[in-house]
């Protein structure tokens, strides 16, 4: 017995006492994409992205392999929780309107020392000013360059809209304008390149659009790696104590980390490997983080009908947002209800094997957001859980 069959096994005999719905964290799959991670960097540190993994313990599981320094966060009340835990380089990776977190960060040297924030806009900073309540600890800043590529003079646009400083000049001018303002100190510049990163180029059945994707990336990452240099040289020309440079993402790992200007790469997503990480040519990863669903109907031949699922992920609504039915392999949904939120009905031959209780193991489209609807995760090693840890959720923390 191999492959899926296998992993189906061991995790049906690891999980046999316990009732579905659950989650699980195959650990050696874990501990194999973190490998493959490392190596890809070539040397240069990964800073852990927290919103793709949203467990405490996987954080710290993470950082104590060679390899990984520092987390990215996603909210603000986040980064000072996790700094108060204990995580000393916690980097922001989003601005943030939240006036009590920045009034609770600069009157605290401790977090002021562990946490960096996110602008792009001199009014983020002014709120930040307007925040402190009395607190006079200074403020570590990080700048984010937009990544985007764009052609025919601005007319086409590809990648998210973030940042609105694309020019290295415009990072050079907000440099210099928080170089002369009190109370900020300008330590890092991000560059998230997600058309790169966070872009399959090799999609099954869709082979003249993966071309178009793999033509696209090739031409983004050389403009971006000339034009983000040329960006780091201008803010380091007004904060020549510049700390980090960061870039990347679980899908553009090495080309990101090939850059000279770059000093450290996110990921994150590369950990769990959910289903819209199948599709790359860079690198492919083992499944890591499934959850399972039991089996309550069989409404007939060829179907059988699990309890809930229907977990989508976030960005533009369609199939690929999704979970995957996935072990046993084979079942597919039905064209007429799909993932529901109370039901899924489960169609294909593997159904008639599968009896009332059985569970039906599934991925989720992208990696953290299954941890916010589970309470705990089962830590699996072989064929026995080794541990159960509670997610954000688990926790009481849902940020967003």
């Amino acid at each position: 017995m191999r492959g899926r069959a296998a992993d189906r096994a061991r995790y049906d005999r690891a999980t046999a006492h316990l009732d579905a719905p659950l989650a699980i964290v195959d650990l050696a799959a874990f501990d194999a994409n973190a490998d493959d991670l490392v190596r890809r960097a070539a040397g240069k540190p990964i800073r852990v992205a927290s919103k793709s993994v949203r467990c405490r313990a996987l954080l710290e599981r993470v950082l104590t392999r060679d390899g990984f320094a520092g987390v990215m966060s996603f909210t603000l009340a986040e980064s000072l929780w996790l700094a108060r835990s204990g995580f000393g380089d916690v980097l922001l990776a989003y601005p943030s309107a939240d006036r009590a977190g920045f009034a609770e960060l600069a009157a605290d040297p401790e977090l002021a020392a562990a946490v960096t924030v996110m602008v792009d806009d001199p009014a983020q900073l002014r709120l930040i000013d307007d925040a402190r309540a009395g607190g006079r600890e200074e403020v570590r800043v990080c700048l984010e360059l937009d990544t985007s590529l764009r052609l025919l003079g601005g007319r086409v646009r590809i990648g998210a809209r973030r940042s609105p400083l694309h020019d290295p000049a415009q990072l050079g001018a907000l440099a210099r304008a928080i170089a002369r303002r009190p109370g900020f100190c300008l330590v890092g510049v991000m560059a998230y390149e997600g058309h790169v990163a966070g872009v399959g180029d090799a999609v099954e059945g869709r082979p003249g659009r993966s071309r178009a994707v793999r033509t696209m990336q090739a031409a983004a990452r050389g403009e971006l790696a000339a034009r983000r240099a040329a960006a780091v040289a201008a803010v380091r020309a007004a904060a020549p104590g510049l700390e980090f440079v960061n870039g990347g993402g679980t899908g553009s790992v090495q080309y990101t980390a090939a850059e000279e200007a770059v000093t450290e790469i996110a990921a994150g997503s590369g950990l769990f490997v959910p289903r819209l990480f199948d599709n790359y040519t860079s690198f492919s990863g083992r499944p890591a983080a499934l959850f399972a669903q039991p089996v309550v109907r069989r409404p007939g031949p060829g179907a059988v009908t699990v309890l809930g699922g229907g977990y989508p992920a976030s960005g533009v609504a369609g199939a690929d947002r999704s979970p995957v039915p996935y072990l046993p392999d084979g079942l597919r949904y039905d064209a007429q209800e799909g993932a529901g939120e109370v039901q899924t009905p489960l169609l294909g031959a593997p159904a008639d094997d599968l009896r009332i209780g059985d569970k039906v193991w599934f991925r989720h489209a992208k990696a953290g957001e299954l941890c916010e609807r589970f309470e705990a995760l089962h830590l699996v090693r072989d064929d026995v859980v080794r541990d159960v840890v509670p997610t954000y959720r688990g926790e009481g923390r849902t940020f967003l």
